[in-house]
Parts: structure tokens; sequence; C-alpha cells
């Protein structure tokens, strides 16, 4: 038995919740995954899982073995980038993970920069709007958008970010301008899920928390909706400052109400914490950071 490849079985069981899972994920036979795991545990002479029909579960003994497990395969491949040189110069591969408002308007443009910079490290950018687990899809850094939870990730401050509302010049012609958050009664709404509550928008007046009831004309789920919708002239939308800028310096779209928007929201790059930071992660942090503080007007 290969006890380290074992190992890896075993972890990817418990991540995923289930045998077939980690079968789908590692892409070997069900039976294969289930024999090694059974496998390790004849040689360990102790039960480490308990097989229900919805989801595996560790013994006492087991959650002990997974733990050890887990140091050992850190430790492995700490080994294989020590020997690689990450830690020597900057080098290899380095996986990002950023919404794709944010991706395209600000973190492509700093990572070509970059890359002009480190010719001897490759990059992928992956532009999607989820929170991605970085452990399980192998992501070595993420840009996220909002209050971190609490978690073992560590997390660099880059800025933080305006709240604003915006409508089309043709919109505010016909329907007014808004001067206070409840004239907004008067206008249609375009809401976007991520950033509305219930039919309620938030605003500070006089530092003084104030709710607001909207009237949603349009619900949608994707940022670039709510832009497309307000530039179209549906009515006002709620979005982040940086998902506007370029539309607001064509004149496509104004900002309204500035003096009471709520407080801005932080922007964090966060990457698992380990013994070690690759000098490739530690490059680009050091590289980046300035760049998008300034970018983002911080």
């Amino acid at each position: 038995m290969d006890r380290l490849d074992a190992m890896t079985v075993l972890l990817a069981a418990v991540d995923t919740g289930s045998l077939s899972a980690a079968s789908r994920q590692l892409r070997l036979p069900l039976a294969t995954v289930s024999r090694r795991v059974s496998e390790l545990e004849e040689h360990l002479n102790i039960r480490l899982l308990l097989r229900g029909h919805r989801k595996l579960t560790l013994t006492d003994a087991g959650r002990s073995y997974v733990a050890s497990c887990r140091r050992i395969m850190e430790d492995i491949a700490e080994a294989e980038r020590t020997a690689a040189g990450e830690y020597l110069t900057p080098r290899g591969e380095l996986t990002i993970s950023v919404s794709q408002v944010m991706g395209r308007v600000h973190v492509v443009p700093v990572v070509a920069e970059f890359l002009r910079t480190y010719p001897d490290i490759h990059m992928r950018v992956l532009l999607n709007d989820r929170n991605v687990n970085l452990l399980e899809e192998n992501v070595d850094l993420a840009l996220r958008v909002g209050e971190l939870p609490d978690s073992s990730m560590i997390a660099v401050r880059v800025a933080s970010i305006r709240q604003v509302l915006c409508a089309s010049p043709g919109y505010l012609k016909i329907r007014g301008v808004p001067k206070t958050p409840s004239d907004l009664a008067a206008h249609d709404c375009v809401a976007y899920e991520d950033l509305v509550l219930g039919s309620n928008w938030d605003f500070h007046s006089v530092g003084v928390p104030q709710i607001v009831p909207i009237l949603s004309r349009l619900v949608v789920n994707s940022v670039e909706a709510a832009v497309s919708a307000a530039t179209a002239g549906v009515g006002i939308a709620r979005v982040l400052s940086y998902q506007i800028d370029e539309l607001v310096n064509l004149g496509a779209l104004v900002t309204l109400l500035e003096t009471y928007e709520p407080s801005p929201i932080p922007v964090s790059f966060i990457y698992p914490s380990q013994r070690q930071v690759p000098l490739k992660l530690r490059a680009f942090l050091d590289f980046s950071v300035p760049r998008l503080r300034k970018r983002l007007g911080a």
C-alpha cells in the first residue's frame, strides 16, 4: 500500500463528504477509493470513517489521524516548493480569484504589468462572482469585496470602495434628480441582490443610519445586468464605485446622493496560512497592493 496515496484519498473523501465525491474529484473508480481507505484502516487497525448513507463521519481516532495527514501533506508540498526554488526566487505558477468586473477593470491590467516585471512567473486569473474555496480549488490568492468572516486565512486590506447610486442622464431628465434618500420613493430602482436588503436601501445622514424603502422595478442577480439596466434608463441602481467608473467618465451614468452614501466596503486579499509564503505570492502582493490602492482611490 502506498500510504501517501492512501492519505490523499482519505483527505479527499473527508473534504468532499463522501467516497463517491472523492472518486469524482480524484478521477478514480469508486471501488479503488473505497479499497484504499479500507487498506489504510486495516494497516492502522482502527476505524477512521463511519460510512453513512449521505455523508461520512470521522471517528475520534479518524479526526486525529486526518489532522496529522494534513500536516504531512503540507510538509511535502513545502518541500516540493523549496526544491523547485520558489523560496529562492519568484517563479512558478500563481493562481488568483477575483470578481469579474474587478478583475477585468483593475486586476488584469496590474497582472499584465507584473508579468512583464517577473518573467519566471506564470499566472491563472479566475474571473468569477463566487467565493472559491482556496484550499479545495488550488487557488493561491483571492481578492474579496466585503467584510471577511473569521477564518484561518491571512488577510491583507487593499482598499475601501464606495456604494454609489447611479442613473442615466436620460432617466434623470425625464424623472428628475433625487435630492435626498426619501425622494427615491418617487423613482424606479434597479436592485442587485447582493446589495439590497429586501425592499430597503440604507444611507447615512449626518452619520446617522437611515433605511429608505424603494420601488424595485427590476431585480437582478448580476451587477453587470444592474449597470446595463441603469445605463438603458430603467431606473436608479446601487452598485460599487469601481463597477461604473468607466461609464461615469464617459457620461453614460451619473452618480447620485453622494453625501448620503453608507460606509465604504473593504477590499482584501486572502490566502491560506502557511509556514513560509512562496516568493511568487509575496512578490505579487508587494507589487499589486500599492497599485490596486492607487487604482481604487484608497
